[in-house]
């Protein structure tokens, strides 16, 4: 028999299939690539839908948080070139790997900025369709009601006909609902705000992330070590590093000039199980702005604003001041130089490059102990970290100190591997130690070195970010959003007229555990404490 033929017969014995019925087709003709093909509008159709989908949305916000994470534990060129520079030198056989990743620019990698702009098309695809239907529906009248309100949740009767009708619409006018009457009813809604602070919140998340992406591009952050009785001016030539946004113009620097008086720190005195932990960094500086002066301070956690920019004191640290006078006397190097604490006793570490004015090129590097003490071993420690002893212990060397080279050197590190080491180490002549207002010579006859004073500095950032106030009222419109669209019940009430009595009725639009009791309330507000009767829902 034939597949026709057997259909035919089929339908013909089977009195409950209808004569045009269509057999579910042998499995060959559903062979792959046999039903309908999208073509490229429909695939095109397809991926749009998926990638506005609220799913989709919530995924790529989740990347974009777990895309942050190595932006929170690798150092960003950003914020922290110094740190960048010691990852990189403890770590030269992963170099590749950070610059693969882009692990040092996470926030301006191509793999974050793909995550962002997919969220931000995301979002924005999800919203606008939303608002039109958002914007359609508000305007648009309550629902017809139904034929059968006993069907529905909370159904009441009250006394009342449908002369009552318009108290009745009076009533749900006052508790917010949008009415209109459909002959002996009156349908009422409420609850479009929770829509509303739907899209609010999606809205204020497209803002946050429009106003974080974009106003970031027109600040800047720079910071500047500076000794006590030193100051600087806002220009980009002052700064020892200065991290500028994709939009930022050097010309819109304010004009201003910040000098370090004086840095005061207190350290824990009373507590013995605590001694010498920092409590209080206060750094007293004074401010110049449109030609006038003033004093200002500056303490951790509390920037200070001049000119639109905050500025942070984010470190601190001692700079000792080394003189050094060639063989004859003649001065050839005075300079406050900052040592890099190593610990929380602030032992700290520094270097001192004298290219010129020594028969040979000079290279110290040593150690400062604001308080120091010698231990059973000879050697020297910090036992307080304010300034009680002061001993300064360098290591010299001689030869070429690379600087002629055109390579970029740090400050803080010097190279020996072309020089001799001529006192400290593996010398045979002890490391050359000195407290303030010492001099001790040089070996070799090549001059002397005195330790004049010491002075404290402190590391001054100015951070200028334009997205600060936007991004907090942004956060609050976010916050207050979320809360209506949680907290506000999206529900319809219908009162209709019926053989000498009012029905009520009521329908969520969603969890509304409360409406009910709506129902209840309106039935007392409209036919008083007598209620005629009491319905129950009829499933």
């Amino acid at each position: 028999m034939s597949r026709s033929s057997s259909r035919d017969h089929a339908a013909a014995t089977d009195p409950l299939r209808p004569v045009d019925h269509v057999d579910e087709p042998e499995r060959d003709e559903l062979a792959f690539g046999s039903g309908p093909k999208l073509g490229v509008v429909g695939w095109l159709r397809f991926m749009w839908r998926q990638l506005t989908s609220m799913r989709t949305a919530i995924v790529l916000l989740l990347l974009l948080a777990v895309g942050a994470i190595p932006g929170s534990l690798v150092p960003q060129r950003s914020s922290d070139p110094n740190g960048v520079i010691q990852v990189r030198a403890d770590n030269p056989d992963l170099v590749w790997f950070y610059d693969a990743l882009s692990l040092h620019d996470v926030y301006s990698s191509p793999w974050f900025s793909a995550i962002y702009i997919l969220l931000f098309t995301s979002l924005v695809g999800c919203v606008i369709p939303r608002l039109a239907h958002h914007w359609k529906a508000m305007r648009a009248l309550p629902p017809r009601t139904p034929a059968r309100l006993s069907r529905l949740v909370g159904f009441q009767t009250v006394a009342g006909d449908a002369s009552d009708l318009d108290r009745a619409d009076g009533v749900l006018k006052k508790l917010g609902y949008r009415t209109t009457r459909y002959g002996d009813s009156v349908s009422a809604e409420r609850g479009y705000l929770r829509e509303t602070g739907n899209l609010l919140f999606h809205i204020s998340l497209l803002a946050m992330i429009l106003v974080v992406g974009l106003g970031s591009g027109f600040g800047y952050n720079g910071q500047r070590l500076i000794v006590e009785g030193r100051g600087f001016a806002n220009t980009l030539s002052s700064y020892d590093t200065f991290t500028e946004g994709q939009w930022f113009d050097d010309a819109t620097l304010p004009p201003f000039a910040v000098q370090l008086d004086d840095l005061n720190v207190v350290y824990e005195t009373r507590n013995p199980n605590a001694v010498g932990a920092p409590l209080d960094f206060t750094a007293h500086v004074s401010v110049t702005e449109g030609g006038e002066a003033r004093d200002a301070q500056i303490k951790v956690n509390e920037p200070l604003d001049v000119a639109g920019a905050d500025l942070y004191l984010i470190s601190n640290g001692y700079a000792p001041r080394i003189s050094v006078r060639d063989a004859e006397g003649e001065l050839v190097y005075d300079e406050y130089t900052p040592f890099l604490a190593q610990d929380d006793l602030m032992t700290s570490l520094g270097v001192m490059k004298l290219p010129d004015g020594l028969e040979e090129q000079l290279g110290l590097r040593g150690f400062f102990y604001p308080t120091a003490v010698e231990l059973d071993t000879g050697a020297l420690a910090s036992a307080y970290p304010d300034i009680a002893n002061p001993v300064l212990s360098l290591q010299a060397f001689t030869g070429d100190l690379g600087l002629d080279a055109g390579i970029p050197r740090s400050v803080y590190a010097l190279e020996t591997d072309e020089m001799t080491q001529i006192a400290g180490g593996e010398s045979g002549t002890d490391a050359l130690t000195i407290a303030p207002g010492q001099t001790v010579d040089i070996p070799g006859g090549l001059g002397t070195i005195t330790f004049e004073d010491v002075r404290r500095y402190g590391v001054i950032e100015v951070h200028v970010d334009h997205t600060q106030t936007p991004v907090l009222w942004i956060t609050v419109v976010l916050f207050l959003s979320m809360l209506g669209s949680l907290l506000i019940p999206r529900r319809r009430m219908w009162v209709k007229a019926a053989e000498g009595r009012l029905e009520l009725a009521g329908l969520a639009r969603g969890e509304d555990p409360t409406l009910e009791r709506a129902v209840e309330d309106l039935s007392r507000r409209i036919g008083g404490d007598a209620v005629a009767g009491v319905g129950r829902r009829i499933d």
